[in-house]
């Protein structure tokens, strides 16, 4: 990263310091000073704004969304930007019961809106939806999702083809079934867990009704993180719940008696790290565990972080996270585990710990944050800081698991977002936010 330039106050400061400045030419310094504070000023980059413009995507009677991910790279529109993926669903008041299906829909932009539908889904929740993923090895035809046996409970990832319009593979295991958690960025691989688990111990992260095969331990040696191969269907533990365990025993001494679970499991941009949240005692007695974790691919280098920067934290380049600290849009490094730069100021971003997305390019930043019954989003250009806010879109009084998270997804050019919100007809719809620049 390039040093900072010196601001105006700092420039002030070199002036006095300066010797050659000292005693005789104090005066002439102070005059021009002066003379500098009562110039026009002109607005720099970062002053102007952008417009924000806000559209309705989806409309009628039933609620349409595309859930919270938080992967780096996670792009609801397929590979040309034409489709862009959805749920369909009849209710928004309550969690889901295990017998309701989600439809699969596509909404296609190049014909007025239309809702395609693909297939029906028994593994989603209102926050995460069902873990949508463009395949990037067939990102204009391809795309991941969860669904749940109903008679056994077992969780298991699809691969569907729009194309072919079916179900090409699906990922099942009879002893341990796993819901994928995140395609790797250059496809090949994802990441999978136990969502019977994370139903079980934090009921908005998993899949009502499914099965938690290891729930007879606090921290079992063969559940955790997986990495499955699309190709094989092989899998391998990257990291377990004993292990992690093992690491948090000198921080919590009663430890063997709480139940972990993991959540936002983050694969970076580059492919060879993984960044998530280990738990325990969520909506319990007891001490409330919330650590964050890296490991790299090869299952070393697991580390976990002092540094807590929000719970919805997005990575930018190599081992860079954007994340929170106090009132500050911060860079975090993985490696040195310190703040290494800022994003804006807090005037742009008055809630850093929002739901946070960084565009395929890495060019354009989008903070989304609530305020009030409103889910509001702004907008940073990264190479000179150009930004802007939409108005507020509603949310409705939704809270706890059923609330509606800002949640803000690019497209694959960068210039519009994928946001849900309440409708005139006090429905969940998807909504996008295109961005014009002045």
């Amino acid at each position: 990263m390039s040093e900072a330039k010196p601001g105006f106050s700092q420039g002030i400061r070199m002036i006095i310091l300066n010797p050659l400045w000292r005693h005789h030419r104090l005066a002439c310094a102070m005059s021009c000073l002066l003379f500098i504070s009562l110039a026009p000023v002109t607005r720099p980059a970062a002053a102007q704004a952008i417009e924000l413009k806000v559209e309705q995507l989806t409309s009628g009677s039933k609620h349409h969304f595309f859930g919270y991910i938080g992967q780096c790279r996670t792009v609801p529109w397929n590979g040309t930007d034409r489709y862009i993926l959805g749920m369909e669903i009849d209710r928004i008041d309550r969690m889901p019961r295990p017998e309701e299906a989600a439809v699969i829909i596509l909404v296609d932009t190049k014909k007025n809106n239309e809702l395609v539908r693909l297939d029906r889904t028994h593994a989603w929740n209102p926050q995460q939806g069902t873990m949508f993923y463009w395949n990037p090895r067939a990102v204009r035809t391809q795309f991941f999702f969860n669904d749940r046996d109903l008679e056994t409970g077992k969780v298991f990832a699809v691969l569907y083809d729009i194309e072919k319009k079916k179900r090409i593979r699906e990922y099942r295991d009879d002893k341990a079934p796993i819901g994928n958690g995140g395609v790797a960025q250059g496809g090949g691989s994802f990441l999978g867990l136990n969502y019977g688990r994370l139903a079980r111990l934090r009921q908005v992260t998993g899949y009502p009704g499914a099965l938690d095969w290891s729930k007879a331990e606090n921290a079992p040696k063969n559940d955790g993180i997986f990495v499955v191969d699309v190709d094989t269907g092989a899998r391998r533990l990257l990291v377990s719940y004993r292990q992690l365990a093992e690491r948090l025993r000198p921080r919590y001494r009663d430890i063997d008696g709480i139940g972990l679970f993991i959540n936002h499991t983050l694969w970076n941009r580059d492919g060879d790290r993984v960044y998530f949240f280990v738990r325990g005692n969520w909506g319990r007695r007891g001490p409330k565990i919330n650590v964050p974790c890296s490991v790299h691919l090869d299952g070393k280098g697991l580390t976990l972080h002092d540094l807590h920067i929000g719970g919805h934290p997005e990575w930018a380049e190599g081992s860079l996270l954007i994340g929170k600290r106090g009132d500050r849009q911060v860079l975090y490094d993985v490696d040195s585990k310190k703040i290494v730069g800022q994003l804006g100021t807090p005037a742009i971003f008055p809630s850093p710990g929002g739901d946070v997305s960084l565009s395929p390019d890495g060019k354009w930043f989008v903070n989304g944050y609530k305020k009030g019954n409103k889910n509001y989003f702004a907008v940073l250009r990264r190479s000179d800081g150009l930004h802007g806010r939409s108005a507020g879109l509603g949310k409705g009084s939704y809270s706890g698991d059923i609330r509606i998270d800002p949640a803000p997804r690019w497209n694959r050019a960068g210039n519009t977002i994928l946001v849900p919100g309440i409708a005139g007809n006090k429905t969940r719809q998807m909504f996008v936010i295109r961005i014009i620049v002045p």
